[in-house]
C-alpha cells in the first residue's frame, strides 16, 4: 500500500514531465506542487460530492456538558442515535414484557418464526416508545466550528450515541480514487502551469547572440485557464464520480 507522500511523489513527477521536464528548464519549487494540489483539493472537496463519505461515530456523553467538539473531517451530522429507549436517568436497561417476549419467541429460538404483523407491531413499538422516552435526540451542529450541542442534559457520564454522520474523505484515499486521481492531476498541473506562465511572462524575452528568446508565459496562462473551465465543467458533469442531483421542484 502506497503512502501519501509516494503518491504525491508520483503525481508530482508526473506533472513535471508532462512539463517538459529534463528537456527544458522547469522553474518550479517543491512548495510550488504542494500549494497547487492543496488548492486543488480544496477546489475538489467544495464542489464534488464524491470528496464526502457517510460514516458513523460514537460519543460518550458527560455529565450536564451539552456542546461537544467533534474532528475537523466531519461536515454534517445527520442523526444521533442512543442505545437504548429507557430513561436518561441512568445507563441501567429497562425491562419492558413485550420486547422480551418478542426476543423469547421468535428471536432466540430457530424453530419458530412470527408472521409479519408481529414484526410491524414490534417495530412500531420500538418508535412509539422512542417518542416518549427519549429515543431521540435533538441537535444542532455548527459545520464552522464543528460544535454539536445536544439539546438536553445528560443526567450521568458514560453513556455512549451513535452519531451517523458525513466527513471529507482523506487526502490518501482521493488519491488512490481512480475518477478523482485524474480530476486532481489535471487541476495540479493546471495552476502550476499558470504560475510558470506568471513567472515566464515577467520577462517576455531574454537577450542573446541571434536577437533573443521569446517565453511563454501568456500562452502558458491561457492554457491554464482552459483547462480549469474545463475541469470545473467537468465537475458539473459528474465525470469526477460525484453523485448526480436528484429531482428538484419549485
Amino acid at each position: 500500500m502506497a503512502t501519501l507522500d509516494e503518491l504525491k511523489s508520483e503525481l508530482f513527477k508526473s506533472i513535471y514531465y508532462n512539463l517538459g521536464g529534463d528537456m527544458i528548464d522547469v522553474e518550479l519549487d517543491p512548495n510550488h506542487y504542494e500549494y497547487a494540489l492543496k488548492q486543488s483539493f480544496e477546489i475538489y472537496r467544495q464542489r464534488s460530492s464524491n470528496a464526502v463519505e457517510e460514516s458513523y461515530l460514537f460519543l460518550e456523553l458527560i455529565k450536564d456538558q451539552n456542546e461537544y467538539i467533534l474532528p475537523s473531517e466531519v461536515m454534517t451530522v445527520q442523526q444521533v442515535f442512543r442505545r437504548s429507549i429507557g430513561s436518561s436517568a441512568g445507563s441501567t436497561t429497562s425491562f419492558e414484557p413485550f420486547e422480551a417476549g418478542y426476543m423469547n419467541m421468535y428471536m432466540l429460538q430457530n424453530t419458530r418464526v412470527g408472521g409479519l404483523a408481529n414484526y410491524e407491531f414490534y417495530a412500531q413499538y420500538q418508535e412509539q416508545s422512542s417518542k416518549m422516552f427519549g429515543g431521540y435526540i435533538n441537535f444542532n451542529f455548527n459545520p464552522s466550528t464543528k460544535r454539536l450541542t445536544i439539546i438536553r442534559r445528560p443526567r450521568n457520564s458514560g453513556e455512549e450515541v451513535l452519531l451517523w454522520a458525513h466527513n471529507h474523505k482523506p487526502d490518501i484515499t482521493l488519491l488512490q480514487d481512480v475518477y478523482a486521481y485524474p480530476w486532481l492531476k489535471g487541476y495540479t498541473q493546471a495552476l502550476v502551469k499558470r504560475s510558470l506562465g506568471e513567472a515566464r511572462e515577467k520577462f517576455a524575452t531574454i537577450a542573446g547572440p541571434a536577437g533573443g528568446t521569446v517565453l511563454n508565459g501568456a500562452a502558458l496562462k491561457a492554457e491554464a485557464a482552459d483547462e480549469m473551465a474545463g475541469l470545473i465543467l467537468d465537475l458539473s458533469n459528474y465525470v469526477d464520480g460525484g453523485s448526480a442531483l436528484s429531482f428538484v421542484i419549485g
